[in-house]
């Protein structure tokens, strides 16, 4: 697993920071959205004005932890990008990449 981005977390429930892969380095931020039906996204990723993704929230079956699914897509990705945002030290909440 590798880590593609670092957040931090607002008042307001969105997260803020950075992605970083070979190909990207972008700001981005993580905002909580009305849901539209039980199965949509309780996030949306937007970057630079522009949706990038789709997030939704998971809890751990075995611990109960609770962490952010995310689905990040764009014209320019050979295929989706699906990561987990966990909370790490300090506050601080980690994008961990996955395959």
């Amino acid at each position: 697993m590798a880590q593609i981005g670092t957040f931090t977390r607002s008042d307001d429930g969105a997260f803020t920071g950075m992605i970083r892969t070979l190909n990207v380095n972008i700001k981005a931020t993580i905002r909580p959205v009305a849901k539209d039906n039980e199965r949509g996204p309780d996030y949306r990723v937007v970057a630079n004005g522009f949706e990038l993704g789709a997030c939704w929230s998971k809890a751990a079956k075995g611990t109960g932890a609770e962490y952010v699914s995310v689905k990040l897509d764009d014209p320019s990705f050979t295929a989706p990008v699906y990561a987990t945002l966990i909370q790490g030290d300090n506050g601080e909440h980690k994008l961990i990449w996955s395959r």
